[in-house]
């Protein structure tokens, strides 16, 4: 087996760790929206819950509810039009402005998430997450190795 250098590099590369991480836990999700019959990206949940607990929100406010950068979130919303998730309409109070709102289609698939797969991504996280001891680091290969040995779709088969 080869060595696994970033996590021998400890703090040096904790960027490349979490960002590591957070890539295995995109692709366990994706993975189990799948078998829950959930075609989008992963990365439009966030979004979606966002315009579904905050209403209409222009792209900034929808960069800032979900802390990524504003050319993410307006790459994502093209994708979420075409697929008549969301809506946009210029704001009455500043024209430069565009509010993004779900459509219907995106409300009954926010609310098919949240009762199918939302509920079983959590469980399955805290699951990986769970039993956890130790500094940062300590943590973090813990993690990984949990996410390894029994990936997200799998705890949730398991029940």
């Amino acid at each position: 087996m080869v060595e696994d250098v970033v996590k021998e590099l400890g703090h040096l590369s904790l960027g490349t760790r979490l960002k590591r991480i957070g890539e295995t836990l995109q692709a366990q999700t994706q993975a189990l929206l799948a078998a829950h019959g959930f075609e989008q990206p992963a990365a439009y949940f966030p979004l979606l819950a966002a315009l579904d607990r905050l209403g209409p929100l222009s792209v900034s406010e929808l960069s800032q509810a979900v802390g990524v950068s504003q050319p993410v979130v307006t790459r994502s919303l093209r994708g979420l039009e075409s697929d008549g998730l969301v809506r946009s309409e210029m704001s009455e109070e500043d024209r430069r402005v565009r509010r993004v709102g779900l459509s219907r289609k995106g409300r009954g698939l926010v609310q098919r998430a949240q009762c199918d797969a939302w509920p079983a991504i959590e469980t399955a996280v805290v699951q990986a997450c769970a039993g956890l001891n130790g500094d940062l680091l300590t943590q973090l290969a813990a993690l990984e190795d949990a996410l390894t040995e029994s990936p997200l779709l799998q705890r949730v088969q398991k029940g």
